[in-house]
C-alpha cells in the first residue's frame, strides 16, 4: 500500500513539474471573461487573452481558443473574432446564430477587416507578443453575444474544458473560476464601471506537450581554441532527414515552395543537427576589464519567417551587460536575489523578422560585458550559457565535455623565451 501511494505522489509531482519554467516561474496565459450586459436569453461578454509570459509569444498563424458549453448555449454574434464552424442551426427560424456547436472554436480576425467587425485589441491574426517584450501588444480580445444561457449571476453556467492552441499544442488550461468583477475606467478617467460577472481561465505551457524533440540547438566557439563545438547530431530528431533539401537544390526555385502549410510542416535544410533554428555563441575578445560575445541565430526552415522572435539566455555575467549592439536587450529577474537571465529580441523594422532559410536567414549581434574579477574565468566552460531559449522553447546544448577549452600549454613564444634563458644559464655554467 505504501508503494502505491508513493508512486502516485511521484506521478502527481511530475505532471505539475512539466508546466513549470524556472526562467519564467509566473508565466501563463490568462483568459478573462467579463459579462458586460444581460440580454433576453443570455449575455454579452468581453473575452480577453493576456499573455503574461516574459519571452514566449504567440506567433503566426495565431491562437485558437475552444471550450465546451455547460448547457445548450449558442453564439449569436462575435465582434473581433469568428468561429471556424457554424454547426447545425436548423432548429432556428428567422435569426440564425453565428455558431450552434457544443464545442465552438474561435480564431482572431486578420488585419484590415472592416471597421464594424473590429474590437479593441483584435484583428492581429492571433499574433500576441510576450509580456516581457511588449506589454501593449500582449493582449488580444473579442466580444461575444451568448444565447440560451443564464440571465443572472446565479443562472449562468461557466464553460468547461478550455483548450488553447498557440498556434500548436503545448498549453494546458485549468477550469474557469469566478473572480472579483473587473473594473473599467471611462475614456475621461473620471468614472469607474464594473463588469456584471467575471471568470478567469489560466493556461500554462509545457515544451514536453508541444513536441517530442527540441526545436533549436546551440553551437559554441571561442578565440582561445580553434575547435568549434557543433550542435549535437540529430539534436531536433531526424524525422525530416529523408525530406530535407540541400542549399543548392533546384527545388528552392519552384513557385510556392516557401509558403507555409496548414499543419506547419517544415521544409528543412539538410544539416547534421536537423534543427529549424541554431544559436551560435562565440567568445570573441578578451579585454582588461571587459569581454565580448557574438551571438548569431540561423534559420534552417525554408517555410518559416520568425516574427517577434525572442532569445532568452542564462549566464552568470549577464548581470554586468554593458552594451548590446544590434538587438534589444532586457534583463529578466525571475528571482529577486539572482540576476543571471536576459532576453534579446529584434529591433522594430530592422531585424525583428528572422527570414526563412537561405542567405538572409541569419541575424547576429555582439554583447559587451564587464568583468567581475571575483568570479570571472574562462575555465571549465564558464564563458558559455547555462540555458538558451528561442521563442520560449529550450534549445539543446552540446555535452559539457565538448566545450572549447583553454590550452593546457603556454604560448609558443613564451616557451621559446624560457628555453633561451635556460640555454644561456647552462652555457654560463659550463664556462
Amino acid at each position: 500500500m505504501k508503494l502505491v501511494i508513493s508512486s502516485f505522489c511521484v506521478l502527481v509531482l511530475v505532471s505539475y513539474a512539466v508546466a513549470y519554467d524556472p526562467l519564467d516561474p509566473n508565466g501563463n496565459i490568462t483568459i478573462k471573461w467579463d459579462v458586460m450586459s444581460w440580454t433576453p436569453d443570455g449575455y454579452v461578454a468581453t473575452v480577453t487573452i493576456h499573455n503574461f509570459q516574459m519571452f514566449r509569444h504567440i506567433m503566426n498563424p495565431g491562437w485558437t481558443l475552444g471550450w465546451t458549453w455547460a448547457k445548450k448555449e449558442v453564439i449569436w454574434s462575435v465582434t473581433g473574432a469568428q468561429t471556424t464552424e457554424q454547426g447545425d442551426c436548423s432548429k432556428f427560424k428567422g435569426n440564425i446564430p453565428h455558431c450552434c456547436k457544443k464545442i465552438p472554436t474561435v480564431v482572431d480576425l486578420l488585419p484590415g477587416v472592416p471597421y464594424n467587425q473590429q474590437f479593441s485589441n483584435c484583428c492581429k491574426g492571433g499574433v500576441v507578443a510576450a509580456w516581457g517584450q511588449d506589454p501593449a501588444e500582449a493582449i488580444s480580445a473579442f466580444q461575444v453575444s451568448v444565447g440560451q444561457a443564464g440571465t443572472s449571476n446565479r443562472t449562468v453556467k461557466l464553460p468547461k474544458n478550455f483548450t488553447l492552441l498557440a498556434p500548436g499544442p503545448g498549453y494546458t488550461c485549468g477550469p474557469a473560476k469566478v473572480v472579483p468583477s473587473t473594473n473599467f475606467l471611462t475614456p475621461d478617467r473620471r468614472r469607474k464601471t464594473q463588469a456584471l460577472m467575471t471568470w478567469n481561465v489560466t493556461c500554462t505551457y509545457s515544451q514536453f506537450l508541444a513536441r517530442k524533440n527540441p526545436s533549436c540547438c546551440v553551437s559554441l566557439s571561442s578565440f582561445y581554441n580553434e575547435t568549434i563545438t557543433p550542435c549535437p547530431h540529430c539534436a531536433c530528431g531526424c524525422q525530416n532527414k529523408k525530406n530535407c533539401v540541400k542549399s543548392e537544390s533546384k527545388i528552392l526555385s519552384m513557385v510556392g515552395v516557401h509558403t507555409p502549410k496548414k499543419d506547419n510542416e517544415p521544409l528543412m535544410q539538410c544539416t547534421h543537427h536537423m534543427c529549424p533554428i541554431r544559436v551560435h555563441w562565440h567568445v570573441k575578445t578578451n579585454y582588461k576589464d571587459y569581454w565580448r560575445v557574438k551571438i548569431a541565430v540561423t534559420n534552417f526552415n525554408y517555410r518559416m519567417n520568425y516574427s517577434l522572435w525572442s532569445l532568452a539566455i542564462q549566464h552568470p555575467n549577464l548581470n554586468n551587460v554593458t552594451q548590446v549592439f544590434s538587438f534589444n536587450y532586457k534583463p529578466l529577474v525571475p528571482y529577486a536575489s539572482i540576476n543571471d537571465t536576459g532576453m534579446f529580441y529584434g529591433m522594430k523594422y530592422f531585424n525583428d523578422l528572422l527570414m526563412e532559410a537561405g542567405p538572409k536567414g541569419n541575424i547576429q549581434s555582439e554583447v559587451l560585458l564587464q568583468k567581475n574579477k571575483d568570479t570571472f574565468t574562462f575555465k571549465q566552460g564558464w564563458a558559455f550559457p547555462h540555458k538558451v531559449y528561442f521563442n520560449g522553447d529550450e534549445c539543446m546544448l552540446p555535452p559539457p565535455d565538448t566545450y572549447p577549452f583553454l590550452p593546457n600549454s603556454a604560448p609558443a613564444r613564451l616557451v621559446t623565451f624560457k628555453a633561451l634563458i635556460l640555454s644561456l644559464f647552462l652555457l654560463l655554467a659550463v664556462w
